[in-house]
């Protein structure tokens, strides 16, 4: 290297400890950061074209890090296409890659220019209707994370899910999930669901009465715009499922509230007048009640003598702990009338956003259609890898832990209630992974759900999950799948100390 270039790379120093910030807690190789750093500044254009790049050696002495981690990402922006090397000269940002994008900086938009109202524009307003509160995306950030839905990073079999990962990125494997599949589903997955989910649910079908989706929300959507029309009358749970009643209303039909009791819905002459009936028979959400099997067969009986359909999102049904599980809706259901949903996302991870429905073949080929004018297809890899979790048993040795993880917090939850809130809850009779918990007169579940989140508890409000919120409707729902069972019982202290400060 000449003088002056070793002049010009010691005086850019500073520049190179602002460009690259490494960390060894990233949870990233020092490699992969250096390497993500660089194409960072080379495609903003921090990096000037005509100066070379500082030699490995000093690069690695000016970060701290070895050599060869330099060398390496060096290699590797060049068989990338970002670095070229010049002999004698060094390594060089390659122009013609950063050349052929758009530098120009975006035109600003005009205030006064006439824009689009785009209020009017919109034919329906999702944002306006009523979901569980935001700070639920935040959950991990409190102390007592009381939340439902998530799952607890320290149960997760990540080793396990490595290995399948692994399998799914094979050559072979790669080549069949790489190409584009129209609207088709992995093979194994559906042969796994078919075979390894459905019969302990007790139901048999054929593959080609599922679908994969993207969680059971997908699934919801589907059926809401395959079979629900403007006036039609849905009976719904109340409390029930708030997203499935904002897709559903999205619809514009007519909701009928279905009461809850301690036998999951009541089936009385309100149902008879729906044309579809949206349940949750095996963990009733919110209040984990279990539909009794004399009220299955009642609500399947008036389903065929008023020509009724169900849909049935089996809900927690892995999560029996607490008693022996009871069969499927659809496993008693004789004449095709019973949609069944179900999802991965309280066992393996909510973020593969992965389900399926089951029903009868016209309908599957129908939703089938639908789902590729949507998505196409779920992610083929990720479909490959749960295939693979599933094939090798880890799916069940999963289940297995969790049942027992949350027995335990099952028991920690219903004795602080028991001492702390006393009559405001009863345990779930099958498990599940929430209390549903009523608060005292005239107490609000709304200012209770405030003041625990400014003093580092999460609860879950319980107003959203009634079709229309009043004064005697006031529950919180505590979830314990994401939470220790240490914290449990000083959380609900804690909490109950705030409640009964607002009660008085």
């Amino acid at each position: 290297m000449t003088g002056e270039s070793d002049n010009l790379r010691k005086s850019s120093q500073p520049m190179w400890r602002q460009l690259i910030r490494l960390s060894n807690d990233s949870g990233s190789s020092l490699q992969s950061q250096l390497r993500r750093a660089l194409v960072t500044a080379i495609l903003d254009g921090h990096i000037p074209h005509h100066r070379p790049l500082p030699s490995s050696r000093e690069l690695a002495r000016q970060l701290g890090v070895a050599r060869n981690t330099v060398v390496h990402a060096y290699q590797h922006l060049m068989d990338e296409g970002y670095l070229i090397a010049e002999e004698r000269r060094g390594y060089f940002v390659n122009t013609d890659l950063v050349n052929s994008r758009i530098s120009r900086a975006p035109k600003p938009v005009d205030s006064n220019a006439d824009r689009p109202d785009w209020q009017s524009r919109f034919l329906t307003r999702p944002s306006l209707q009523r979901n569980l509160e935001p700070s639920l995306r935040d959950w991990r950030g409190f102390e007592y994370a009381f939340t439902a839905g998530q799952t607890d990073p320290a149960l997760f079999p990540i080793n396990e899910w490595r290995e399948c990962c692994r399998q799914s990125l094979a050559v072979q494997a790669i080549t069949d999930w790489m190409p584009d599949s129209v609207d088709n589903d992995d093979p194994l997955l559906l042969e796994q669901i078919q075979n390894r989910l459905l019969p302990p649910r007790g139901l048999w079908v054929g593959t080609e009465q599922i679908l994969v989706t993207m969680g059971a929300q997908n699934a919801l959507y589907l059926l809401a715009r395959l079979l629900v029309n403007t006036g039609d009358k849905v009976g719904f749970e109340d409390p029930g499922y708030p997203d499935a009643r904002n897709i559903l209303e999205l619809r514009n039909c007519q909701m009928v509230p279905l009461a809850i009791d301690d036998e999951g819905l009541i089936v009385d002459n309100r149902i008879n007048e729906c044309n579809i009936v949206y349940c949750t028979p095996s963990h009733q959400s919110p209040t984990t009640a279990t539909m009794s099997l004399a009220r299955r067969q009642d609500l399947l009986q008036r389903a065929g003598r008023h020509d009724m359909l169900i849909i049935e999102d089996d809900y927690e049904s892995e999560l029996n702990f607490a008693g022996a599980p009871t069969p499927a809706l659809k496993s008693l259901d004789g004449n095709d009338r019973v949609i069944y949903v179900g999802s991965l996302s309280k066992t393996l991870a909510p973020g593969l956003r992965l389900g399926y429905m089951v029903g009868p073949r016209e309908l599957i080929d129908e939703a089938r259609a639908l789902r590729r004018l949507m998505l196409r297809h779920p992610p083929s890899n990720n479909q490959n890898a749960v295939a693979h979790f599933l094939a090798l048993g880890h799916h069940d040795s999963l289940v297995h832990r969790l049942s027992s993880s949350y027995k335990q917090r099952w028991e920690a939850m219903d004795a602080a209630l028991k001492e702390f809130l006393p009559e405001s809850s009863m345990a779930p009779a099958f498990g599940g992974s929430a209390f549903w918990v009523k608060l005292p007169h005239g107490v609000a579940a709304d200012e209770v759900a405030r003041v625990a989140s400014e003093n580092g508890i999460l609860v879950v409000s319980g107003d959203t999950y009634f079709l229309e919120p009043a004064a005697d409707k006031a529950f919180l729902r505590l979830g314990f799948s994401s939470i220790p069972a240490e914290k449990i019982g000083p959380g609900i202290e804690k909490l109950s100390g705030l409640i009964n400060n607002l009660a008085r």
